[in-house]
């Protein structure tokens, strides 16, 4: 059964049909021909680890924001499935005391993938797309890895109230580090995206998104180190 927490969300249910249509996409021709596993087992326990209540910025919100914006971003990806389902996984291991979410996200993904019927080089490539969210730099051309990491940054060019929220949930997700500590690695964040040439990759996201991220960043990191 699903933790109370998380089955909650008023977006629970359409999250759940939308993971069960796109895993039963992906799953093998050869797992379906032999009664491939029901999806909603691991759409459940995806779901369980996004609502945990440790989180406070990579949430069910979050999920669901990511999952609109690679669905927004589809036309630039090479294959928009595969993009999804990174998405699914870029966070679904999360402690904001640890450093390695990235990897034991991709490491869940690959264990879960496989046992779900979903072939291996599928499987391979959503472990590469969600270790790209490590610094969301893929390389020139990389289309999936492009969309993936703009649809994960897209909250940087959000409103001035809603980056306000964002930003307020991240140091909500760290109330157990000092505020000296925070706002030292908070700027060191921030300095090392502002000095990547480009926020975002697709043409949609340099057109839509780049320079409201930019002054949002900006502006944080003005306040951060007044």
């Amino acid at each position: 059964m699903p933790h109370t927490r998380a089955a909650a969300h008023p977006r629970y249910e359409a999250l759940l049909a939308e993971w069960n249509e796109l895993l039963r996409r992906c799953q093998s021709t050869a797992a379906a021909q032999e009664d491939a596993p029901d999806p909603a087992p691991y759409g459940r326990e995806l779901l369980d680890r996004w609502g945990e209540p440790q989180r406070r910025y990579h949430t069910l919100d979050h999920l669901s924001e990511v999952l609109t914006r690679t669905t927004e971003l589809a036309a630039y990806a090479h294959d928009p499935d595969t993009v999804a389902l990174a998405a699914w996984f870029h966070d679904a291991v999360y402690r904001p005391d640890r450093s390695e979410n990235e990897q034991r996200s991709a490491d869940l993904a690959r264990r879960a993938l496989a046992e779900a019927g979903v072939d291996a080089d599928r499987t391979s490539e959503v472990v590469r797309l969600v270790l790209l969210t490590v610094i969301h730099d893929p390389a020139p051309g990389d289309a999936d890895g492009e969309v993936l990491c703009d649809a994960d940054l897209a909250v940087l060019a959000g409103d001035p109230a809603s980056y306000a929220a964002y930003a307020a949930a991240v140091r909500d997700e760290y109330a157990f580090v000092p505020d000296a500590d925070f706002r030292s690695g908070r700027a060191a964040v921030l300095r090392q995206l502002l000095d990547l040439p480009h926020l975002f990759r697709t043409p949609y996201g340099q057109d839509h998104w780049e320079r409201t991220a930019r002054r949002n960043l900006t502006t944080e990191l003005e306040l951060l180190e007044a």
